[in-house]
């Protein structure tokens, strides 16, 4: 992925419901929805970005998360910082309305590099 050879960064993007969302009347949740699905989307298109995998776990977990455990998680391979800010900044540039989607939910990003596989005889 990345031009120089350079190993990609491994990078966990930790993703937050707000209170904002959750203050919404019934009903009306659905256009966060669909813009977490938007955003979604674009971030799968990034240059430099690779998903690996996603982790939901609204299933059980109810009410926002301000910190951990966040709502659902993102693994990718990204070629650089540069990729890694672009994927968090789409939660200012996706509209909600007449809000970005940061009104609503929040993104954190984990950044390291990949553990080295074991060799596992088989």
């Amino acid at each position: 992925m990345p031009e120089s050879g350079d190993a990609p960064l491994r990078v966990l993007f930790c993703i937050g419901v707000n209170q904002n969302f959750f203050d919404l009347p019934t009903g009306q949740g659905k256009a966060v929805w669909d813009g977490f699905t938007t955003m979604l989307g674009q971030l799968y298109e990034l240059p430099g970005v690779t998903v690996l995998g996603t982790i939901d776990d609204d299933l059980h977990m109810v009410g926002p998360s301000d910190s951990w455990p966040w709502t659902c998680y993102l693994l990718a391979d990204v070629v650089d910082q540069a990729a890694v800010a672009a994927a968090c900044n789409l939660f200012r540039t996706v509209q909600v309305g007449e809000h970005g989607l940061w009104r609503y939910m929040k993104i954190e990003a984990r950044l390291g590099r990949p553990l080295p596989e074991p060799e596992v005889s088989r």
